[in-house]
């Protein structure tokens, strides 16, 4: 069994929560469950998240942001990702590369196969085998990030957040083998139950060392 699962969603999607049920449930069934997060989930990437989000630095230029984070998902793959899948474990991974091509390619503007050139030469080319995409209305998603503390992401305009919502719902469109759209405004449970039908057959099969696009 070698599996690589990624979240993806606007803000307060609610992917945390449904990755960690995930990773509970399966735990219970005995699977090798890795979780983790982008940017981050390694020492190096972590330092680097902190700069990427830190609400103090406006100036960062859009071209400075990719890197960053090609960065510390080159660090992550090879540190965290890839040798788990090699153990034949399961990955859950909170946001990946397709945040890049909705943050930066849709949400920022910039040249969207740029952006999957440098993100093949961070990752080697690594795909998930299945990517979740909780889908939920901006204002909404917004709302319930309200309450806490936002990061020099979550307090960009809502034109920036709808066109970042846009992006992901194209490349799900674009690519429905991969992508699984779930209504991430219905209830928790009722989410989690779709994520774990689709992902049902994977279980049953059983990937390899993460999908490659080369």
């Amino acid at each position: 069994m070698s599996l690589f699962i990624t979240f993806e969603g606007p803000e307060g999607s609610g992917k945390t929560t449904q990755l960690r049920l995930l990773e509970a449930w399966l735990r219970q069934q005995g699977y090798d469950v890795l979780a983790t997060r982008e940017p981050g989930g390694t020492a190096i990437s972590e330092a680097v998240r902190s700069i990427l989000l830190d609400p103090a630095h406006t100036e960062m230029r859009p071209e400075t942001e990719i890197l960053l984070f090609s960065a510390a998902r080159a660090q992550i793959v090879a540190q965290v990702i890839r040798p788990h899948l090699a153990r034949g474990g399961i990955v859950l991974c909170d946001r990946y590369a397709d945040s890049t091509l909705a943050y930066q390619g849709y949400g920022r503007g910039l040249d969207l196969d740029i952006l999957r050139a440098i993100t093949a030469f961070a990752t080697g080319g690594l795909l998930p085998h299945l990517t979740i995409y909780l889908d939920i209305p901006i204002e909404i998603g917004l709302r319930r990030k309200a309450a806490q503390e936002w990061n020099r992401l979550e307090a960009q305009t809502r034109a920036f957040h709808q066109r970042v919502r846009q992006g992901y719902l194209e490349m799900a469109a674009a690519e429905p083998e991969r992508w699984l759209v779930v209504d991430a405004s219905q209830p928790i449970a009722a989410v989690q139950a779709a994520i774990r039908q689709r992902l049902a057959p994977l279980l049953a099969v059983g990937g390899d060392e993460g999908s490659d696009d080369r």
